[in-house]
């Protein structure tokens, strides 16, 4: 159980670490593109020094994100399957075995902790777009957090079962 515990929490760690270099750090790769093609934040709106979202940051986040183009969120959305894909593949590759053959394998063991992950993915993601009032197309993404995190759940399983 508390290997389990520690397995969700690392691969949440590592899901969030990859879910951030794809969707902060790359995207500032692509964009020191030429001008026409950069999507410029304006002045003021995230800074080093000021990490705390007061009510009118929060606003202009959204007044800016909704004059974005639909081609500025290609990589945050892959960041946030990366997330779910990444954390759900550590998860369940750092869980225990079920110790009782009769348990689901939903409940215990590698699958069950990858979904864990996929959840508390699709939690996160649900929240970001409720808070930055995402465009709606957007929300098609959820449900493949759920997805990622079944298909590598049952790749651990199948590799562990391979290995038996």
């Amino acid at each position: 159980m508390l290997r389990n515990l520690i397995a969700v929490l690392v691969g949440l760690i590592v899901g969030v670490q990859v879910n951030t270099w794809i969707s902060m750090d790359l995207s500032s790769i692509f964009y020191q593109l030429p001008a026409e093609l950069a999507q410029e934040m304006p002045e003021g709106l995230y800074s080093d020094e000021q990490k705390v979202f007061t009510d009118a940051r929060m606003e202009a986040w959204v007044a800016y994100i909704q004059t974005l183009p639909a081609t500025a969120f290609i990589l945050p959305i892959l960041g946030h399957l990366a997330m779910a894909f990444c954390g759900g593949w550590v998860a369940a590759g750092l869980s225990s075995a079920s110790t009782k053959p009769d348990r689901h394998p939903l409940r215990e063991g590698p699958l069950g902790v990858a979904m864990i992950v996929g959840v508390l993915s699709l939690v996160a993601g649900i929240t970001n777009a409720v808070m930055l009032s995402v465009p709606i197309w957007m929300w098609i993404e959820m449900p493949f957090y759920l997805l990622l995190a079944w298909v590598v759940g049952n790749m651990e399983v199948k590799r562990r079962a391979a290995l038996a």
